[in-house]
């Protein structure tokens, strides 16, 4: 694990002054990589590659860039390949010889023997460059689900890329400035896939490459997609389902994407919380380790919103060693908020973003540079409450309207706690989703109550700019139509979920970004692509089971899972928002007293002044519960965008 960054250009440069911008670059992603630095410079070809080194295998030779033989190929990545072993031993049958012990050295001999279809044989999360000299051309590569970041600009005559946003803002061609749809999309929490909060800063997408390529005193540059969450088309899913097929094969991918991610030359541990998620990557890593794993689990001061009770005893029954980080409001607020603004480089709804931060900087702390995590179960087996009540809406056609309304009633009452937040309290619908999709998906609905709420926050010239601009609509058109054609609804559900937040959301604040914030790599096992394949293949009913989500899942691990676990619902983990408890209210005060006075707000140029001062009086006196949440998530937001304001621009 790792941070890169650098530049292509079209015409040559000097070296001396490249390597102290490439320098500069590099020194605000120093967190990715504490452990070494290099570069490769070539004036003459207008090429500047960094790398900033977490040593996690091969401690002692594994120094990047890394060249081919011949030298004619050198590249620089970030992430961590998987089942490297095997295939360098394929490597060394057809001829190829290694320098190093490292997974990252198969990029090379993979892309010299099969081109740009090398990438078919990636396993794992990664964000790398690679420069062929014979056909001068830069390659940038992004894992399927988008794991590791990877931004980009184009000015003029150059391209800047860097694993985070501050890398590629440190080349002083790029001019750090908050992009007007940017704002406003920070303000509603979802963004359009592929971009950032910043002017001409844009995100490879998730599955994709990148070919750079000079075009005379220009550059040509194209993005390819090489792989997508494909679910089967209904049509072609077969009559007779055996669900103990599909619980088997669930289960032997699990086990080897978690196996796979066990291999390290430094410890590995877990993160572990009360969710089947976490547990069952415990449980399973446990039984593959032969010993005892290093957990660390995540503790709230409100008992509404903490599971450190269900962590505990599934760290017992499996001899964990585990370490319990209690947070309370001065951990979550104050310092920590501003530092994960900074690290994730966009707003957050909720600060459990702060409070995974904080858990990274504690595994630090314990001498560990790994763990492995739960993100993404719930894309893959649609474990999130919208979800659901997109499948009790639009996928239960069999089923009786008394049955639906069951099931309705069932999951408005378990979810009332997130209500205004993860789920809508109200249906909202939109031309271009329903379009596309059929419906408009849950997912998005309350984010469409939100921009409401944050259209009038935003400056008279902003608002006056961007009268005609359809955020949703925008969101929506970066969704591949021909992916929601002849699909199940809950196919369609989870595959645009995926492609909009996990990414932008549950990838950034609540993955690598907070994580590497404290140099240690996350490694998400059930982001593993054999895993997404045979999971897309589960039938929707497999899936969502009459009420239970995650069915297959949850047959799958339910051996090494507490009952009490096994039989629970899903629980969203979120931190206790702002509005729950006095001294969050008042840790909260602090930081709009810091970022959202009048005269900060007026002097960042992005928010009404008036109207936010407004809007923040309106949040302290407001009582309602669901109006709440929806303000605390708003508030966030401001502070937020203020916050990216006063850091970067």
């Amino acid at each position: 694990m790792c941070g890169i960054a650098g530049f292509f250009s079209a015409d040559e440069f000097e070296d001396q002054l490249s390597g102290d911008i490439l320098e500069g670059m590099l020194e605000t992603i120093h967190h990715r990589g504490p452990d070494g630095r290099g570069r490769h410079i070539d004036g003459k070809k207008g090429l500047a590659l960094g790398h900033t080194r977490l040593s996690i295998n091969d401690l002692a030779g594994g120094w990047q860039p890394l060249y081919s033989r011949d030298r004619k190929i050198v590249q620089t990545i970030n992430g961590e390949f998987y089942d490297f072993k095997r295939y360098r031993s394929l490597l060394m049958a057809d001829g190829e010889r290694m320098v190093t012990k490292s997974d990252s050295e198969i990029a090379l001999g993979l892309y010299k023997k099969h081109g740009l279809d090398f990438t078919k044989y990636l396993r794992g999360e990664f964000a790398f460059v690679l420069y062929d000299d014979e056909k001068d051309e830069l390659i940038l590569v992004r894992d399927r689900f988008g794991i590791r970041p990877l931004f980009f600009s184009v000015q003029g005559d150059t391209l800047v890329y860097g694993s985070e946003v501050k890398a590629v803002l440190a080349h002083p061609k790029v001019e750090p400035k908050l992009s007007s749809t940017g704002v406003l999309h920070q303000l509603m929490q979802t963004i359009v896939p592929g971009s950032s909060a910043f002017e001409g800063v844009h995100a490879i997408e998730p599955g994709h490459l990148l070919r750079v390529k000079r075009n005379g005193k220009s550059l040509s540059v194209e993005q390819h997609r090489y792989w997508d969450m494909d679910f089967p088309l209904e049509a072609d899913r077969p009559e007779k389902v055996d669900p103990q097929e599909h619980i088997d094969r669930i289960r032997d991918e699990l086990i080897r994407a978690i196996v796979f991610r066990l291999e390290a030359d430094v410890d590995v541990g877990c993160y572990l919380s009360g969710g089947i998620d976490s547990c069952c990557i415990l449980g399973l890593a446990t039984g593959a380790m032969q010993s005892a794993v290093k957990a660390f689990t995540i503790s709230f001061d409100n008992d509404d919103y903490d599971e450190a009770s269900i962590a505990r005893e599934m760290a017992e029954s499996m001899g964990a060693d585990q370490e319990m980080i209690h947070l309370k409001a001065e951990d979550l607020y104050g310092d920590n908020y501003v530092k994960t603004v900074w690290h994730a480089e966009r707003s957050f709804y909720n600060t459990l973003g702060v409070a995974k931060y904080l858990m990274s900087k504690r595994v630090n702390e314990c001498g560990y540079k790994t763990v492995i995590t739960g993100e993404g179960s719930d894309e893959l087996f649609a474990g999130y409450p919208a979800l659901k009540r997109d499948m009790f809406q639009h996928g239960l056609s069999h089923e009786s309207d008394e049955v639906k309304a069951e099931l309705h009633a069932a999951l408005e009452k378990s979810n009332k706690l997130f209500k205004g937040a993860i789920l809508s309290e109200d249906h909202h619908t939109h031309s271009a989703w329903d379009a596309k999709c059929g419906f408009t998906p849950s997912w998005i609905q309350p984010w469409m109550a939100t921009l409401e709420l944050a259209k009038p926050l935003l400056a008279p010239e902003l608002r006056e700019e961007l009268k005609d601009y359809d955020p949703i609509g925008a969101i929506a058109e970066k969704v591949d139509q021909s992916q929601m054609e002849g699909r199940h609804p809950l196919d369609i559900a989870q595959y645009t979920w995926s492609k909009c937040q996990l990414e932008g959301q549950i990838l950034n604040w609540g993955g690598d970004r907070v994580d590497m914030a404290n140099s240690m790599e996350s490694r998400p096992a059930f982001l593993d692509h054999h895993l997404a394949a045979a999971a897309v293949d589960v039938p929707p009913s497999l899936r969502i089971k009459g009420n239970i989500e995650k069915w297959v899942l949850r047959e799958a691990v339910k051996g090494v899972l507490p009952e009490v676990l096994y039989k629970r619902e899903k629980f969203a983990f979120m931190a206790p928002p702002a509005h729950t408890d006095e001294k969050k209210k008042a840790k909260v005060e602090e930081l709009i007293d810091e970022y959202l006075s009048e005269s900060k707000v007026k002097n960042a140029g992005a928010l009404d002044e008036k109207a936010v001062t407004s809007f923040v009086e309106g949040w302290r006196t407001d009582t309602d519960p669901v109006s709440l949440v929806r303000k605390d998530t708003l508030l966030n937001h401001l502070l937020c965008v203020q916050i990216l304001h006063s850091q970067f621009c």
